[in-house]
Order: structure tokens, then sequence, then C-alpha cells
């Protein structure tokens, strides 16, 4: 399917979504809301998606924020409509089964940020820089940055980035844990759809699991997040898969993966 925002293809079990308006630093407007939220629900029906990777097009940006010439017009209503259907498209981006990984080749400012912080694993060029500026604006984030944020770098340096609006270089993101690892811009990409390809090849059913067992309980009492992961472990012995992995390994023999 073709997009006018967003550029969309599948390699190997990998998706690779690219932000694709690099005139205005693939800023963030309604129509690229759209396409991201119907990517998002084509990785969720398509069992053979199994790992999605994020980048922007061109040298510059991920993405640079939201379209603020969209935004100056809006009413108090219309904002939180726009809010809102960011909410939805990055909750549901942030709860697809299949590991999301952030390629962020730039600036990733605002919304950029906030796309980035929905996604399990987050790595970026030499040249990337992270910040939620909105306050030079006279707003605040409003696409979950107030909150993944804190809980990604905690509460201190997320106000501190939140209320000065000061950008934050990548390799400083990566010592806050916002980054995982900092590469040269033409590493990044490869890096990052390698690390994909390595999760693709795991059992899809136990990738899923992990990923929910690990999201439910992080903001979780630890006795109701180790009761979520005895769930999820015993669920995991009553799948092919599980018997398959096990199978395969006694027998010393890559597994077949049915992800049921």
């Amino acid at each position: 399917m073709a997009y006018e925002n967003l550029l969309f293809e599948v390699q190997d079990g990998v998706g690779i979504l690219t932000f694709n308006r690099p005139k205005v630093l693939n800023a963030l407007n309604a129509k690229t809301l759209e396409e991201l939220d119907e990517v998002v629900r084509t990785v969720e029906r398509d069992r053979a998606v199994k790992a999605l990777v994020l980048t922007g097009a061109g040298e510059k940006a991920f993405i640079a924020g939201a379209d603020i010439a969209a935004m100056a017009t809006m009413t108090p209503a219309q904002a939180r409509a726009f809010a809102e259907r960011a909410h939805g498209v990055l909750e549901r981006l942030a709860l697809l089964p299949v590991p999301t990984l952030a390629a962020v080749n730039g600036y990733a400012l605002g919304g950029g940020c906030e796309v980035a912080l929905a996604c399990d694993l987050v790595y970026a060029s030499e040249a990337a820089r992270f910040g939620q500026p909105e306050v030079n604006l006279g707003i605040i984030p409003g696409f979950g940055g107030t909150q993944r944020l804190t809980r990604r770098v905690g509460l201190m340096r997320a106000l501190e980035m939140i209320l000065t609006g000061d950008p934050m270089p990548a390799a400083q993101a990566k010592e806050v844990g916002l980054v995982l690892d900092v590469l040269p811009a033409d590493k990044l990409l490869p890096h990052a759809v390698a690390q994909a390809r390595k999760i693709a090849s795991k059992g899809p059913v136990a990738v899923a699991l992990a990923k929910r067992a690990v999201h439910a309980g992080a903001d979780a009492d630890l006795r109701v997040a180790n009761e979520l992961e005895r769930q999820a472990f015993a669920s995991s012995f009553a799948t092919d898969d599980a018997r398959e992995g096990m199978r395969a390994f006694t027998e010393k023999r890559p597994p077949q993966w049915k992800g049921a």
C-alpha cells in the first residue's frame, strides 16, 4: 500500500517504517498519524511481520516534532482531539505484540521524541538529538512525553528536559538510559535491522509474552509483577512453539516456529 507521508516495507520478517517528509524534517501532522495508525494495524494483523523498525527520511531528522503550523490555529478542543489521536496511535504502537525498534537518525524533538519513547528499543546516530521543547511554544508535551519520558529516565531528568526544553545529545541520552547504543550514521539502520532480525528469529509467542510481562509489570507492585510473569511462563508451555523449541534444543537443530 502506498502512503503519502510514510514508507513501509517488509524484509525477511522485519517491517521498516520510514517517516517521509524530509522537507519539513518529518514533522507529524494529522495525515502522518493516520498513516502510522494504518501501518500499526497492518503489523497487528500480519503474522509475517515479527519486528518493526522506525526511522526518518533524510539526514537531519527522525521526527523534528509535531507540525507547528497546523497546531498554531487549534482551539483547546481541537488540541485535545489531536492529542487523543496521537495517544491512541502511540498506545497501539507500544502494545504491538512484536518488538518495536527506533533508529533515531537525527532530531527527535517533541512528538518525535514521544514516538521513540513508545518503542521498545531505541538506537541513535551520533547526530541524534532528543528533546521535549514544547515550553518554548507556550505549551507542554501532549503525546505521552510527560509520562513515558519520566518512566524512561526518572522524574528529575524528565523534568529538566521538559521544563528547560533543551535538546539532549545522543551520547548523553545513552548515559541516562533513553538510548541503548549510539552509532555512526551509516551503521545505525543496519544495526537496528540486525537486532530486529535476531529477535524475529526467536519464538514469536515467547517474544510477545515476554514483552507483555515486562511492560505490564514495570508499573506494578513486585508481587503483582511476579505473578504476571508466572502466568505468562505457564502460558508459554501450552504452545506448539515451546514444545518445538525444547525438542529442537535436545535434537541439536534449529527450531521451526509456528507462532502458536
